[in-house]
């Protein structure tokens, strides 16, 4: 079964633990055999978390503004993008680091900063009259929404950046509303009460259901 007899009894056993927790991913019922593939994957995931947590508190994140259009093809509004710069890379793609932040739980900082760098944007804009009536999406991860307290963040935010919650719009995910209807109808009535509006970011790609849709807040 082993190839290397020089390997110890502990590294054995870690690499059968990591076959199992492979397998366990793969559903019931199956087995995997360890492979230095997935010691790689280990390894690589692990630093990737460690460089993640120092570009929370060295604050690596940018944020950049894609404009959204009517069909007059007039600037309305924009929709907040985060970008990571890795110091010894290039831009990191949201799309390797966010599903990591949030099986971290690293999203909730970082969705934190996200809002607060967000609404001292909207700040910004008020002073410009081209740019003060466009109003500003911000995505929210599941994790954050569900936080117990997650309104009275919102609201400390709007309140110390001194914004028309207006001009402020939470993007959620399709997923995210069906996980715990109730929980989210009842967030997104008090954020509604402060002003805050909502769009639906993925509708299509899950469950779909019109019938949850007409549940919520307008």
């Amino acid at each position: 079964m082993f190839n290397d007899h020089d390997q110890s009894a502990d590294e054995l056993l870690k690499q059968a633990d990591i076959a199992m927790y492979h397998a366990k991913d793969a559903g019931r019922n199956t087995m995997r055999f360890f492979d230095q593939q997935m010691q790689i994957s280990i390894d690589t995931r692990m630093a990737m978390e460690a460089d993640l947590r120092l570009a929370v508190t060295e604050n690596q994140f940018e944020l950049y503004y894609q404009p959204q259009v009517n069909h007059n093809s007039q600037i309305i509004g924009a929709e907040v993008l985060i970008r990571w710069q890795h110091p010894q890379n290039e831009f990191t793609s949201p799309a390797d680091f966010i599903p990591l932040a949030e099986a971290t739980g690293l999203i909730l900082p970082i969705g934190l900063w996200v809002l607060e760098t967000a609404c001292i944007q909207i700040k910004s804009w008020e002073s410009d009259f081209h740019a003060q009536h466009l109003v500003l999406a911000v995505n929210v991860s599941a994790c954050q929404f569900h936080q117990v307290d997650f309104v009275e963040q919102v609201h400390l935010v709007i309140r110390h950046s001194d914004i028309n919650p207006e001009r402020l719009k939470l993007e959620l995910t399709e997923s995210l509303v069906l996980n715990d209807i109730n929980d989210t109808i009842l967030k997104m009535n008090a954020l509604r009460e402060l002003g805050v509006s909502f769009s639906m970011d993925d509708f299509g790609t899950g469950y779909s259901s019109l019938a949850y849709l007409t549940q919520l807040p307008d």
